[in-house]
């Protein structure tokens, strides 16, 4: 028996080979529930309306970002990078899906504004998670962070579905690494030398390094002298 999400993107994937074919504005409910094999009914138990098929899978990107993020994480700036390519990842899977949504959004300006708030949505989870992780971080640090990651995946995504070569895994991974080294919270290595006893600890770091990651590095530091 298919689960829930597996029905899902069975009616989802109907209504965008419509939407593609016939048009979005001229395709109906009934047009989407005749085609999924569903009833009306059965439609709307699943969706409030045909706009909510369009992003069906976010839904669940989000519940399996929240619970990927609520683990314990040695890096948590990585762990943001490394969501922003989970999420790339399913869109490569159903790499025509993906693409035929993208066309289907660019084409009609009332989805292109639900885009963009689901897009806030995945900033506003990853900025969240960030300042819960740093405590001692700004709101507006990881609001920048987390905005920069999600238009960074965004922009990838967007090469995908155009077929361009920028469009892969690939440039995603060197992308958001040069994106932390602009931030400043890519790992530089580990210490020099490992701490003995008391001795004093020396950190060198550049003067963009938020402060909270600065105080994670030292602390993992002395950490690493208890040992």
């Amino acid at each position: 028996m298919a689960s829930m999400a597996d029905f899902r993107t069975e009616v989802a994937e109907a209504a965008l080979d419509l939407f593609t074919d016939t048009g979005y504005d001229a395709t109906s409910v009934d047009d989407i529930a005749q085609s999924a094999g569903i009833s009306r009914s059965t439609f709307f138990r699943q969706f409030r309306a045909k706009e909510d098929v369009i992003f069906a899978d976010h839904e669940a990107l989000l519940a399996e970002l929240t619970a990927y993020l609520a683990r314990s994480h040695a890096d948590p700036w990585a762990a943001v990078c490394l969501a922003a390519t989970l999420v790339f990842g399913k869109f490569s899977e159903r790499r025509l899906q993906a693409q035929k949504r993208y066309h289907v959004v660019q084409a009609v300006p009332a989805l292109r504004d639900r885009e963009t708030i689901m897009v806030s949505r995945y900033e506003r989870l990853f900025s969240d998670y960030l300042r819960q992780a740093f405590p001692g971080t700004s709101a507006l640090g990881a609001i920048r962070f987390a905005a920069a990651v999600t238009a960074t995946h965004n922009y990838v995504l967007r090469e995908m579905m155009l077929d361009s070569p920028l469009g892969s895994a690939r440039t995603l991974d060197h992308e958001l690494r040069e994106l932390r080294r602009i931030f400043g919270v890519l790992p530089q290595g580990g210490p020099a030398a490992a701490p003995a006893g008391d001795d004093l600890v020396v950190a060198v770091f550049t003067r963009s390094t938020p402060a909270a990651e600065i105080a994670r590095r030292i602390h993992d530091m002395l950490d690493a002298g208890t040992d």
